[in-house]
């Protein structure tokens, strides 16, 4: 399998180092499963696990089950074994710990089988490459189809069960955003295989709305839970960079190459640290004012003050730094990407935090005003239509329809305004939402949202290169360009699918929810494995020099 180009790097050797043992483990595990299933009474039966699928078990349960060892009764909630202790068992290839976690090594070999399909797609001669075609007719063609098939046969309305009056319309619900999302998903994937360029305004506000509903998600969630401890961090940070990270390691890529992740990342930690400093003052409405007040001016000070970007960033250019292999570009500042990109929807994530502190709020007054008499309610709704329509198409005339370079200068300040028009469209549907949309694209359960937006990049579409930017098509029927796109589409979709189940099997795995001491030895654990397997890797890549 010829490689396209570039060397081979510790990072890469260390992968393999790291996953063979596993893979190995995995089969023999399989192959222990087998004989005991050949022979029951010679082999620790794992039936808890088979189960899991058939029984109805609380989900703090299940995450004992995998925490602690995945064999032990949920309802005994036995400790677990160390870190230390488990680590021996699985390098002494223990009979017993290989089936006790049988299925956690099968979902560390599939997760290390889909980065490998990720290197062949984007860095072997192993599939073919074809050019971008974009063609607006069959662009349009496709995209209202799925809005009339979306239309025809999945419009749901949702309400909130609970509400003591037996059926409460929620508006902006769990529904509506996960089609939002959907529909927005559908437009990345179009855009990116296609090169729908004269698209590209659209597409810099469906990542302000992603942003905007990092800022309201977030909010929402430790607003009300108040959830701030160590274990809701690491989990937050696993969702958000564990593919990712292994993505830069095995196809040697900076981290601003995925820049979706690192920007989601940023702005929830502001989100974390702006609700989790002084959160038992949270309810006082002059001390959340302070907050929003306090953020627009960090965000202020960072980005629209020349020169304090570079001295924020700069110890962290190793991380955010980003050389584009492109060389009418490498004369760029390493952080360019970064401040561009971070810079872009600066301000809006904030803005989503302020929607969602009000949200309930306007909630009650639209359920007042629906409820009020018949003139009234007209009224009030037909003023408010003009006002939304007259600000939407100053908006679309004077700031959209801009060439992008002036587009993007205006962008920071004004996304804004097409996402409240979105949001308000959103509350006219009274909770209705496509399930077309919620279901194959479910984006908003935690990382599938970015376990759809960049395997785009390796599935759709090849740079052949490390960092740079995909410019051509993976060609698996040749000269059959939508068989082609319909078959990438499906393994792209399956796979992100994949990705995203197994990214949160390994993260009940290895995060555990209640033993922030068994947390911690973990990640010293897995620091110090990573550091010994990158010393290894890097000794053997020296060898031959």
């Amino acid at each position: 399998m010829a490689v396209k180009s570039g060397h081979v790097t510790p990072g890469q050797v260390s992968f393999l180092l790291g996953i063979i043992p596993i893979i190995v483990a995995w089969i023999y595990a399989e192959w222990l499963d087998y004989k005991k299933s050949s022979f029951p009474s010679k082999v620790r039966s794992d039936a808890n696990l088979t189960e899991l699928d058939h029984e109805t078990i609380k989900e703090d349960d299940r995450a004992v089950l995998l925490e602690g060892g995945l064999t032990k009764s949920a309802s005994a909630k036995l400790l677990s074994p160390s870190t230390k202790t488990n680590l021996i068992r699985f390098l002494s290839m223990d009979d017993s710990f290989l089936i006790e976690n049988r299925l956690l090594l099968r979902a560390m070999a599939e997760f290390g089988g889909i980065l490998f399909y990720f290197y062949v797609c984007d860095r072997t001669y192993f599939f073919a490459d074809s050019t971008k075609n974009y063609n607006r007719d069959l662009f349009l063609f496709l995209y209202i189809l799925l809005i009339i098939a979306s239309a025809m046969t999945s419009l749901k309305k949702h309400y909130d069960k609970s509400a003591a009056s037996g059926k409460s319309i929620l508006y902006l619900n769990r529904h509506q955003t996960e089609e939002w999302k959907g529909w927005m998903q559908v437009l990345f994937l179009m855009y990116h295989y296609f090169a729908a360029t004269e698209i590209y305004n659209a597409i810099r506000v469906f990542i302000a709305a992603y942003v905007w509903m990092t800022g309201f998600g977030n909010f929402s969630y430790y607003y009300i839970r108040k959830d701030f401890s160590l274990a809701r961090f690491a989990q937050m940070m696993w969702r958000l960079n564990f593919f990712v990270a292994f993505c830069c390691i095995v196809l040697n890529n900076d981290y601003m190459l995925y820049y979706i992740c690192p920007m989601h990342t940023l702005f929830t930690l502001m989100v974390y640290g702006a609700l989790g400093i002084g959160y038992n003052y949270n309810e006082i409405r002059s001390v959340m004012a302070l907050k929003f007040l306090m953020c627009f001016l960090v965000v202020i000070f960072v980005w629209e003050v020349p020169g304090v970007f570079d001295i924020v960033w700069s110890p962290l250019t190793f991380l955010l730094g980003y050389t584009d292999p492109n060389p009418a570009k490498s004369d760029l500042p390493r952080l360019h990407e970064w401040h561009f990109r971070s810079g872009l929807d600066r301000y809006i994530w904030i803005v989503g935090m302020i929607y969602a502190y009000f949200h309930p709020n306007v909630e009650k007054w639209m359920e007042k005003l629906e409820e009020s008499e018949a003139k009234r309610r007209r009224t009030i709704k037909s003023s408010i239509v003009i006002v939304a329509v007259t600000v939407g198409y100053l908006w679309y005339e004077y700031i959209y329809k801009l060439d992008k370079v002036e587009y993007n200068k205006l962008h920071p300040y004004t996304s804004w305004i097409p996402i409240t028009y979105c949001l308000y469209l959103s509350a006219e549907f009274q909770s209705t939402a496509s399930e077309f949309l919620v279901d194959p694209f479910c984006v908003a359960r935690q990382s599938y949202t970015r376990n759809l937006y960049f395997p785009v990049s390796h599935l759709a579409k090849v740079s052949n290169v490390s960092n740079g930017q995909p410019k051509w098509l993976l060609c698996f029927i040749p000269d059959y360009p939508l068989l082609n796109f319909m078959l990438t589409t499906a393994i792209y979709t399956l796979i992100s699918y994949r990705v995203f189940e197994l990214t949160n099997t390994l993260k009940t795995a290895f995060i555990p929810t209640r033993d922030s001491q068994k947390l911690l030895h973990n990640f010293v654990a897995g620091a110090v494995i990573l550091a010994s397997l990158y010393f290894i890797s890097f000794v053997l890549v020296q060898i031959p020099h």
